[in-house]
């Protein structure tokens, strides 16, 4: 048997295939590193914190130096042998944990100024975050339904910790356990979602094979148990994106978390959902045996277009549900909270472009939601490290906290005042470039669902405008004669360079969108797919196999 596990590892360059995953293993690295770093140099927060944040910034280079290693150019997919097929790598995947690690540098900066002079728990808090980045990592890393489930499960379940951290806060402790319960629910339907699926393809955990069998499936019964099976798979990523009607838990968890948590599942949960949700679609897009032009409307509409159809339709209800559900909050982070539903529903339109048969229409979706993220992220750190401030300064997060800010601190208030505008969508802020990219991609393809998307997107950046102009209003045209608020200049250095940014991309977002259809063009266009050398000196380094 050890002979037998010898010769099957015997020709694998294991260095080589690491290396495309060392960013996820400098994070583990971390987590041990904080681990041990308590018996030799204590607990306290300011130390752990170091040692996290330089754990960070290893990862930071080593995914920085996976962009010359992960397909050269851009092109293909790599399949470590040494992972089994459950892992790939590829400038999706890189693209996705560069802007993951620079979001959680984000959020250890907003733990910096707030938490660190009172953290008693710092090596667990550490722990459970790096955790939960591990996880979304590995999320955008698989097209294997079981590694989906264990990826999954792996954010999922530290984020149930952190989010009740604080023990003496029962709000906390609430919203925690009313997450575990949803996750649970939905991890069960996921798992049973995924049995159906491996049953009924004959054993393959593959989504490319299950987008095969759906395709194949003339039956009714076994069309019918792979649609619950699709179903059940969709529950567990909606989950995470937190859509309609799967969000119930999202407002309660984040007003009673820390805000530093808040702002790390507002984007980071959402984000790897929605590339999680990319690789499904990508394994039904390529393998479509029919499209449009070949066999007219009617075999693409049995095929694809009711998918389609169900990711546009959950996005429409998802942004005006939460758009509504916002008109009725007091408090600041709790409306964030339904903003970042909404935003979850406008970058889901991008999905339902996913499923378009056209390669093209489809990489402009994905690139239209890489760009979205990009810009998304600093959206939220900003606003939330606002409230974070607001919070820590006059010990409320509701409305009346905001109270004449633009006075008392105008180094808060004028950055709040870009991203809220931001997250409207309006010029001339990047806000506006993200939606617009959307809206693009959708008139690109010109379908009857895409002219229904562009309307619903109109219409809920409209509705959305009263709730966002209200703390504006709050901020800048009502004064109750507070005292000025004492900001640390860390904080106001966070907050106001994400304004900037959110400024800067407004005008060169050429960069990043240029950056963002290379790395969606690797996904939809046909490319070859490519595994990583065997480490035979005679063989190429990247050998070439049928897509």
């Amino acid at each position: 048997m050890i002979a037998a596990a010898s010769d099957i590892w015997a020709g694998i360059d294991i260095g080589g295939q690491l290396r495309l995953f060392s960013p996820e293993i400098a994070l583990v690295a971390t987590m041990l590193a904080i681990v041990t770093a308590p018996m030799l140099l204590g607990r306290g927060a300011r130390t752990i914190g170091t040692v996290a944040t330089l754990g960070v910034l290893a990862a930071l280079v080593l995914v920085l130096r996976n962009f010359g290693v992960v397909a050269p150019e851009g092109q293909g997919v790599l399949t470590p042998e040494a992972g089994s097929g459950m892992l790939i790598a590829d400038h999706l995947g890189t693209f996705f944990k560069l802007v993951l690690i620079v979001f959680l540098g984000g959020v250890t900066a907003l733990w910096w100024m707030g938490s660190a002079s009172t953290e008693r728990d710092a090596p667990e808090f550490f722990i459970l975050l790096l955790g939960s980045a591990l996880g979304m990592a590995l999320m955008v890393s698989t097209t294997n339904l079981l590694m989906m489930v264990i990826a999954i499960e792996t954010a999922s379940l530290p984020s149930y910790a952190i989010v009740g951290f604080n023990k003496r806060d029962a709000k906390g402790a609430e919203a925690s356990l009313k997450y575990m319960v949803f996750g649970a629910i939905s991890a069960a339907t996921l798992i049973y979602g995924v049995s159906l699926l491996y049953g009924l393809t004959g054993g393959s955990l593959e989504i490319g094979d299950v987008a095969r069998a759906w395709y194949a499936e003339t039956s009714g019964a076994n069309r019918l148990a792979l649609g619950l099976g699709l179903i059940g798979l969709l529950v567990g990523i909606g989950f995470k994106i937190s859509a309609v009607p799967l969000h119930f838990w999202c407002p309660d968890a984040f007003e009673g978390a820390k805000t530093e948590v808040t702002t790390w599942l507002s984007v980071a949960s959402k984000a790897a959902g929605l590339l999680l949700l990319a690789r499904v679609v990508h394994g039904f897009t390529v393998n479509l045996p029919i499209t449009k032009a070949d066999a007219g409307f009617l075999p693409y509409w049995s095929s694809v277009a009711p998918l389609a159809w169900g990711v546009g339709l959950m996005s429409i209800v998802t942004c005006t549900w939460a758009n509504f559900a916002a008109y009725r909050q007091s408090n600041v982070k709790r409306m964030l909270a339904y903003s970042s539903i909404a935003h979850a529903g406008y970058m889901l339109m991008a999905g339902a472009v996913f499923l378009s048969p056209s390669a093209p229409d489809a990489t402009a979706g994905m690139s239209a939601l890489l760009t979205y993220i990009v810009i998304y992220m600093f959206m939220n750190l900003g606003a939330f490290g606002v409230v974070a401030m607001v919070g820590w300064r006059a010990g409320s997060e509701e409305m009346s906290a905001f109270t004449g800010l633009i006075r008392r601190a105008p180094l808060l208030a004028v950055p709040m005042i870009v991203c809220l505008v931001s997250l409207v969508g309006l010029p001339p802020f990047a806000g506006f470039i993200g939606k617009w990219w959307v809206l693009v991609a959708l008139g690109r393809q010109g379908t009857l669902l895409s002219w229904v998307l562009i309307t619903a997107a109109a219409l809920n950046t409209l509705f959305s405008l009263y709730y966002y102009m209200r703390v504006v209003v709050q901020m800048t045209l009502r004064d109750d004669g507070r005292p000025a608020l004492s900001i640390p200049v860390g904080g106001a250095a966070l907050v106001n360079f994400c304004a900037v940014a959110l400024c800067v991309l407004f005008v060169f977002v050429d960069p990043v969108k240029r950056a963002s259809e290379r790395y969606a063009s690797g996904l939809f266009e046909p490319r070859p797919t490519v595994r990583v050398s065997t480490g035979d000196a005679d063989a190429p380094a990247l050998a070439e196999r049928a897509p």
